[in-house]
């Protein structure tokens, strides 16, 4: 699924769904870089997200793969 990640005028991360017209903040990831882990957004929706450089730059759309959302 497309997610593009770009900082907004914030500062805050933030990931956008083009198919879905979704916006959110990013709120946890597993890799401090974020690149090639697992990122959550604001509506609880998570990706793993392709390895990439720590100094890919911003705003960028990536290919990354959406999890299912598990109940707890």
């Amino acid at each position: 699924m497309k997610l593009m990640i770009r900082k907004d005028s914030k500062g805050t991360l933030t990931g956008y769904v083009p198919k879905k017209d979704l916006e959110e903040p990013i709120i946890s990831m597993v890799n401090p870089g974020m690149w090639g882990g697992l990122v959550t957004l604001g509506n609880g929706w998570q990706f793993d997200l392709p390895a990439m450089p720590a100094d890919t730059p911003l705003p960028i759309t990536v290919e990354a793969r959406r999890l299912p959302v598990t109940e707890e």
